[in-house]
């Protein structure tokens, strides 16, 4: 096991512009299950490939425990790749498959056995060995790529979107399997993937990158709880969480002729340096009211039926309001489309941000 460390790491690919990764500086720890997440495009999957070597470092360095690998070739760094197509052999058998990088390091025939059938039983594919990968489930493809790079006994697992071929059950089934794995194994794995609701689920902490660039590192729930800026808000949160542009007046967010209540500590920000702000609001903190009670009105235009909670998908007459507004309910509920929803929040659910800088503003 090891620590991974990047320092000021950087890949610019001939021809371009700008980086694709400026410069990271990022430091997993020994046995931690790291995800970078983020959209297309913005870095993540550049980042493994240079941990994993398969990416050139144009400037910076970057470290596996205490040894330096920037130019290390990949078969030198003790690292493991899961690749999102599987990259099975298809005419060797699944034992085959498994063995082969331990054959290539010309290990002995009873040592590769042993390492296999290890991996085989904690992945459920004993009975399976003997079979072709193209008589196998994409899942069980899946848990033999993992079943190869177990038996190298590496010291980090580099995982590039590995769940992205399979089906939505199936995808979740994997995730619980590979959490509950390296939770088992206690191997340094850093695991990028574009869907935010398995990096919230499966990382020890999630690395959120935009542009080749980190935006915030943290536990699941405090990138939820606390997102440093706007991009982290909209980007975190399934739904997403509504941003509404308001206007800061009297220490309070005002939208149209509807005022926003805000935390005590983060009215004491607003004023003339953060006159236009942007509120958040997670659809769960959004609270049921009557029209005379004053909230934010909400014409609903589609409600989702989820059976234990319904989400339902909305617009406001008020100026500054998004098109879409997403209220979380309970599915008993019973809101229909056509009706008027009038929804207002506590203040210690209201995230405020500066809308030019997206800075954070509440505490």
């Amino acid at each position: 096991m090891a620590t991974v460390r990047f320092e000021k790491a950087q890949r610019w690919y001939p021809g371009a512009d700008k980086p694709a990764v400026p410069g990271i500086d990022l430091e997993i720890g020994d046995g931690e299950f790291m995800v970078l997440v983020g959209p297309s495009g913005c870095g993540k999957s550049t980042t493994l490939r240079m941990l994993a070597g398969l990416e050139e470092v144009n400037e910076g360095k970057i470290f596996i425990g205490d040894r330096e690998v920037t130019h290390i070739p990949p078969k030198d760094r003790d690292i493991a790749m899961v690749f999102q197509n599987y990259a099975l052999y298809p005419h060797m058998s699944v034992g085959e498959n498994m063995a082969f990088s331990l054959k290539m390091a010309k290990v002995k025939e009873d040592e590769r056995k042993k390492r296999v059938a290890e991996a085989a039983k904690i992945l459920g594919l004993t009975e399976y060995l003997e079979r072709k990968p193209k008589a196998l489930s994409g899942g069980q493809r899946q848990r033999v790529a993992m079943g190869r790079a177990i038996v190298r006994n590496p010291q980090v697992f580099c995982m590039d979107e590995p769940l992205s071929n399979l089906d939505a059950k199936m995808r979740v089934q994997t995730r619980t399997d590979i959490a509950k794995l390296q939770a088992d194994l206690g191997v340094t794995t850093v695991y990028v993937t574009h869907d935010q609701i398995e990096a919230m689920t499966m990382g020890d902490r999630v690395a959120v990158m935009k542009d080749g660039i980190l935006q915030q590192v943290d536990t699941p729930l405090k990138l939820y709880d606390k997102p440093i800026n706007l991009f982290v808000a909209g980007f975190i949160g399934s739904p997403q969480m509504n941003l509404l542009e308001a206007t800061a007046k009297d220490g309070q967010a005002q939208i149209g002729q509807y005022l926003v209540p805000v935390d005590p500590t983060s009215s004491k920000q607003l004023g003339d340096q953060h006159a236009r702000i942007t509120v958040g609001v997670r659809p769960e903190a959004w609270r049921v009211v009557t029209e005379a009670e004053g909230g934010l009105p909400v014409r609903v235009t589609v409600v989702e039926e989820l059976g234990a909670d319904a989400f339902v998908y909305g617009t406001s007459g008020i100026e500054g309001a998004p098109n879409n507004i997403i209220v979380r309910v309970s599915g008993r509920d019973h809101v229909h489309k056509g009706e008027t929803l009038y929804v207002t929040t506590d203040p210690r659910d209201v995230h405020v941000f500066d809308t030019d800088t997206g800075e954070r503003l509440s505490d």
